[in-house]
């Protein structure tokens, strides 16, 4: 395998941060204030979309109850220095008694009409930010998102919808307000997308505006939406619910908070994938301890009356809706539960993705019906994962790229690779400005140094990230290289043309040649593509998968651009080790001449590739003197020095 670096001395994601230095400098000047149950609560002026009494639309600067301090965080930071890779999106700082706090709260100081209001983390989000609006489920509080609010802030203006307590508007009355709202936002952002988040009576609402406003450029976020509420278990307990008494009420939260959600993923939002299990099984118990108190809580935020009223607008809310599902236009995602035991939610999202024009779907196989407040990477990172943040109508893979925060770089190392970094025990080399390899990255320039995404191999993508001084990890093979065929283990098969260097010139950009091995001691190619395609049932499904498959090289020659792939059938192996060496630096400033110069241009292209194979064939003949390649003599090893798990010997370079 083969790659070069292309970097700058800057952060990668300046490009992001710099259009955000007029904000506002006062978004520290918070004020916390004694409440009821020695609830701190942070207060903020903010800007607010409201309705009056007669329905209308208003805009106002209002003072809202917005987060609560017991397990909250507000971030304060240097707007000028940037949003840096493995920032912290606040995730785990807020659990589920947060929510019941403040939505007991909202609801002790409930009465009017449905109005919105802004959290305290989303007062002050950059500039270009689209907007994002909470519709919420049956509890309408506009709490629900209250685990994702700090993340969201981010990137997002944060609109959340509250319904109070005994009010009584019926869901075409909802769907007027969140209408008049999105034109509104619309009005003021017409190029910006809007974000509709949608929680079970909360995704009706969505996918009814959206069936009402085909023009608007609305993304809907559907979590378990209710338009399958006529299959759901609530259906036979409403003649039950209408005939218990008041007295007794009190014990339907405890039915409802088992109905609803999955009490385990509630208590494990807070607590790190990588503690060890006696102290993970601690922790779990000790928040589930604290989490039973608050579930007579439910008792207090849907009433005997109230819950009665929702069950039956969720009723009118699914007729409604479903029969408008052809008029959607919008871009949706539908987010489903596993173990929702209130809704058939799996089954309604594969309908829903069958019937709505543009529409994705994701399956969480152990979470319950409140997906938002159980335990999970993240909302931002759904939305990112899907590619779904835009800040315009087009999505822009380079503008609108979010680094990853340290929330996803812990789940990314424990739950993803953490079993390959384990088995593959992968060891770092470097060369140093005088030509010498040296253990770890001290070679590598302090600007290369990174954490990295992903977009597809383009010269336009490639100009507009070298261009906003971007740092780019290309590997100039591809799949043609990584899929390669018999014999071919560690050729290089790269493009015809030096396109990257002239680019990487243009900019004075630095190159880092760097070569890795080791995939060979992980499996062995039993049949590649030339050996798959003379299967003749093989043969005709590999050419139709191809026909359909998006090219996402440009190339119009040479091997890379042959992209009909398949992926080898391997035999695996007793996994060995991968060796990763970075060559001496090529910096390219001052050495623009070569952006005309095709001739020198191609020649220092063909020494770069040089000094890649040179870098591999380093690796593979040093890597016979490691005397812990194999697995299991590196297990061994760490079982005798479990201190220096990280640190297991290697050859001397």
């Amino acid at each position: 395998m083969a790659s070069v670096t292309i970097a700058f001395g800057v952060s990668p994601i300046s490009t992001i941060t710099t259009r955000t230095k007029s904000l506002r400098k006062t978004h520290h000047k918070l004020q916390a204030h004694e409440q009821p149950r020695n609830l701190d609560v942070l207060y903020s002026s903010s800007v607010s979309v409201e309705a009056n009494q007669n329905g209308s639309v208003i805009k106002e600067v209002v003072k809202n109850k917005a987060t609560s301090s017991l397990s909250s965080r507000v971030v304060v930071e240097d707007e000028e220095a940037g949003l840096a890779p493995l920032w912290d999106d606040g995730y785990g700082y807020r659990t589920v008694e947060d929510y019941f706090a403040l939505s007991k709260e909202i609801c002790n100081f409930d009465g009017g009409p449905p109005r919105w209001f802004c959290p305290i983390e989303s007062t002050y989000p950059s500039n270009d930010s689209p907007t994002i609006m909470f519709l919420p489920g049956m509890d309408g509080t506009g709490f629900g998102l209250s685990l994702h609010h700090q993340a969201l802030a981010r990137f997002f203006e944060v609109r959340c919808l509250h319904i109070p307590v005994h009010d009584r508007t019926p869901f075409e009355g909802l769907v007027k307000l969140v209408e008049e709202a999105v034109k509104l936002e619309h009005a003021l952002s017409p190029k910006k997308p809007i974000y509709l988040v949608g929680d079970s009576l909360g995704g009706c609402l969505a996918l009814a505006v959206a069936a009402r406003n085909p023009t608007v450029d609305l993304i809907l976020i559907l979590v378990n939406p209710a338009t399958s509420f006529a299959r759901s278990q609530l259906q036979p307990l409403l003649p039950i619910l209408e005939a218990i008494p008041d007295e007794l009420h009190v014990t339907v939260p405890f039915l409802l908070s088992f109905i609803m959600g999955e009490p385990l993923k509630m208590a494990t939002v807070n607590i790190g994938n990588g503690l060890p299990p006696t102290k993970i099984i601690e922790q779990l118990s000790n928040n589930l301890t604290s989490l039973l108190p608050c579930l007579p809580e439910l008792a207090d935020i849907i009433p005997k009356d109230t819950l009665l009223w929702k069950i039956k607008l969720l009723k009118s809310a699914a007729a409604y809706t479903n029969s408008r599902l052809h008029a959607v236009r919008a871009e949706v995602l539908v987010l489903a539960s596993g173990k929702d035991n209130m809704l058939p939610s799996v089954n309604e999202a594969q309908r829903l993705a069958s019937t709505l024009k543009n529409c994705k779907i994701r399956i969480f196989k152990d979470n319950g019906h409140t997906l938002l407040l159980e335990d999970c990477i993240g909302l931002l990172t759904i939305i990112k994962g899907t590619c779904m943040y835009r800040r315009t109508r087009r999505h822009d893979l380079v503008m609108d790229f979010i680094p990853p925060s340290m929330t996803e770089f812990r789940y990314a190392m424990d739950q993803v690779v953490g079993l390959f970094r384990s088995v593959t025990g992968s060891v770092m080399f470097s060369t140093l400005e005088n030509g010498k390899i040296v253990k770890g990255l001290s070679g590598v320039p302090d600007e290369v140094r990174k954490v990295f995404g992903g977009v597809p191999v383009s010269a336009s993508n490639l100009f507009k990230l070298l261009s906003t001084k971007s740092h780019v990890l290309l590997y100039p093979g591809g799949a043609r290289e990584a899929l390669h065929f018999k014999g071919e283990e560690y050729k290089l098969i790269w493009p015809d043309q030096p396109e990257f260097v002239r680019m990487a010139a243009r900019f004075g950009a630095t190159i880092v040649p760097f070569g890795v091995v080791g995939e060979d001691d992980i499996a062995e190619i039993a049949l590649d593509y030339n050996d798959l395609m003379k299967i003749p049932i093989l043969n005709d499904y590999i050419k139709d998968l191809n026909r359909g498959s998006v090219k996402i090289r440009d190339e119009k020659s040479g091997e890379v651009a042959n992209q009909n792939l398949s992926f080898p059938v391997l035999l695996p192996k007793i996994p060995g080790r991968f060796y990763y060496l970075f060559g001496k630096p090529i910096r390219m400033k001052g050495m623009e001449n070569i952006v005309k110069d095709r001739e020198n241009a191609n020649e220092l292209y063909l020494q770069i590739k040089s000094q890649v194979e040179k870098n591999i064939d380093y690796l593979i003949k040093k890597r016979e003197e490691d005397p812990y390649r194999n697995l299991i003599d590196r297990k061994m090893y760490q079982a005798f020095y479990p201190s220096q798990t990280d640190q297991t010997p290697t050859f001397k370079p």
